[in-house]
């Protein structure tokens, strides 16, 4: 199953290190293949290196794609990470 959300990052740090490592290890929780795009790029979500390729900042939009058997649980799990601000705040 594929499905697919528009995020926005409201912490203020971005996605930085830190958030991007908590994304990353709740992502490899899951069978789904999920990947963020931002404009012109596209990470894997699993990897901390791809995520932080696509320095994001605050206010930036991503669209989070999940495609795979839990991909709708993965989906929102990784949505409400970073609609929560990676739980920095």
């Amino acid at each position: 199953m594929k499905c697919s959300e528009e995020v926005t990052i409201v912490n203020q740090l971005g996605l930085h290190a830190r958030a991007a490592t908590k994304l990353a290890q709740l992502c490899q929780q899951f069978q789904a293949k999920i990947e963020l795009v931002q404009e012109d790029k596209t990470a894997d979500a699993s990897s901390v290196l791809a995520l932080l390729m696509l320095a994001s900042s605050k206010g930036k939009t991503l669209l989070v794609c999940a495609d795979g058997e839990d991909a709708t649980q993965a989906l929102r799990a990784v949505a409400d990470l970073i609609k929560n601000g990676f739980d920095e705040n």
